[in-house]
């Protein structure tokens, strides 16, 4: 039986969730439950997304959840960019990141475009 963790969108995903974890445990302590949870949900966001459509067994279900999980990369995207531009995340790792963020969109465009 295939498993969501062969799918290479949801790899890439996953990556990116846990690089935007390590990241964030280097803001400053008075951000936890603001842009740290923020940033962090809208990541993780991405690949149970992919998960929760892969487990639905429909392509209608599978391609509405990709969508979210769009959507929530976008999001990503952005609070990256805003962490950097307000001094929180250094350039090194924005490099990395935004590889990811940019490989998991792909990944993830293509997956939905393969179930239509």
């Amino acid at each position: 039986m295939a498993n969501y963790k062969n799918l290479i969108a949801w790899q890439k995903a996953h990556e990116l969730a846990v690089n935007v974890y390590k990241i964030t445990e280097k803001f400053p302590k008075k951000e936890m439950f603001a842009l740290t949870l923020q940033i962090r949900r809208a990541s993780l966001s991405i690949p149970t997304n992919t998960v929760e459509g892969y487990a639905r067994k429909s392509k209608k279900e599978f391609v509405r959840f990709i969508n979210v999980a769009l959507g929530s990369l976008a999001e990503t995207q952005y609070l990256i960019e805003f962490a950097v531009a307000i001094g929180y995340m250094e350039e090194n790792n924005l490099h990395k990141t935004q590889n990811l963020i940019e490989e998991t969109g792909r990944l993830l465009w293509s997956l939905q475009k393969s179930k239509l």
